[in-house]
């Protein structure tokens, strides 16, 4: 299928169009703008990280995971303008690290489009090969296109779950960040990672009566993670783009266990004595095997071994899983059935290209070509600086 451009009133030509405007797009705006690629950034700065993570909640990087590819405006920078030191701030909390994105959109006077994509479409015969079309109608044409999307279409609920579940009780972590309404409740959260203990905090601190946190796995430790060994691998790949895809799959798979053990297997030490208390009771070990609404509202959860749970709400801790599939403007337009596809991923070369020429995908999706660095904002530089590499030549 070829878009019609006749049919939508183009907006504006670029030479470049982002699609995102969470860490990677802001990094990707501020190297483009430095390097003086005409750029159009679009979507609503910092939109899911506002929208679908909860007030209170601590990030587990610290400060030298900052956006900057040119090292100017960094966390620390930030900080010292409001007489902050690293101290003050660590770990850092969601709200410090949103004034951050602020402040940084603000320095390189990076001024997003916040409307949504409803379709993105290819036509290599034309000059500008790609065209955009928004939700209100209007078209962008562009010559090289970013998708850095995210987690935001990749939220995982697995079936085997969610079918012994009843409809409307429960929610995915990301999609319940409020947590007022827990007041007084019941609650169980399946999952045990990160996410999960967080929550669990949270809810307890809301006001919840009671928490239950079951996952099929043994508790991790709190214990602070150790990224030191990441960063001189994600920055070397700058110069040396190939380095994770060409080695030996048993040293592919010995980084992401290493990576894996940082950030699944431990919990933040922060998180101890607000987890480790009369009101929130751990399953380690367990998988939910049945689910029945009674009649009186209350939800009955029968555990593997034996247990059964009383609860009013559910909340899924169950992270994310790359379906590039689901990135709604890629299959409403004519790109994704010409799209090269590996397990969910996108097929890409060292400067995240597509097999399309000019499409350039990062961020989780970019994970299974790059390494597991890159569900991460340790590599929102690396991934602006190889791939303005490739649109500069």
């Amino acid at each position: 299928m070829e878009v019609d451009r006749r049919s939508a009133s183009t907006e504006r030509r670029v030479e470049l169009l982002i699609i995102g405007a969470g860490p990677f797009g802001l990094a990707m705006a501020a190297y483009a703008k430095h390097l003086g690629i005409d750029y159009l950034i679009l979507g609503k700065p910092m939109g899911f990280w506002k929208a679908n993570m909860p007030a209170g909640m601590y990030l587990r990087s610290a400060r030298d995971w900052h956006l900057d590819p040119t090292e100017v405006h960094t966390i620390e920078r930030f900080l010292a303008t409001r007489g902050l030191g690293p101290a003050d701030v660590e770990p850092l909390t969601l709200n410090i690290y949103l004034s951050y994105a602020q402040w940084f959109q603000e320095q390189k006077e990076i001024d997003a489009v916040p409307m949504l994509m409803h379709q993105l479409d290819w036509n290599p015969s034309e000059e500008l090969p790609f065209c955009a079309t928004l939700d209100n109608g209007r078209a962008i044409t562009a010559k090289y296109v970013v998708v850095a999307v995210g987690f935001k279409y990749f939220k995982h609920l697995p079936r085997e779950l969610t079918e012994r579940l009843p409809a409307g009780r429960c929610a995915h972590t990301c999609d319940l960040v409020v947590f007022t309404g827990l007041k007084g409740k019941r609650v169980l959260i399946v999952g045990g990672r990160q996410s999960a203990f967080e929550w669990a905090a949270l809810v307890s601190e809301a006001g919840a009566a009671e928490v239950h946190v079951a996952h099929r796995h043994e508790s991790p430790e709190f214990t602070a993670s150790d990224w030191s060994w990441a960063n001189p691998l994600v920055d070397a790949m700058v110069d040396n783009p190939s380095w994770f895809r060409s080695l030996p799959q048993e040293q592919k798979d010995a980084i992401r266990q290493r990576m894996w053990a940082e950030g699944r297997l431990k919990v933040e030490p922060w998180l101890k004595s607000r987890v480790l208390k009369d009101t929130i009771k751990l399953w380690p070990g367990t998988q939910v095997v049945k689910c029945d609404e009674l009649p009186n509202g209350d939800v009955a959860v029968n555990l593997d071994k034996g247990q059964t749970l009383i609860v009013d709400h559910i909340i899924l801790a169950t992270g994310y899983k790359v379906e590039i599939g689901q990135v709604p403007f890629l299959a409403q337009g004519n790109i994704l059935g010409k799209l090269n596809i590996k397990d969910g991923f996108p097929v890409l070369d060292n400067h995240f290209q597509t097999n399309i020429p000019g499409l350039f995908v990062t961020s989780m999706a970019a994970t299974q070509e790059f390494g597991p660095f890159f569900a991460f904002t340790i590599s929102v530089r690396t991934s602006a600086k190889l791939i303005c590499q490739a649109i500069t030549g």
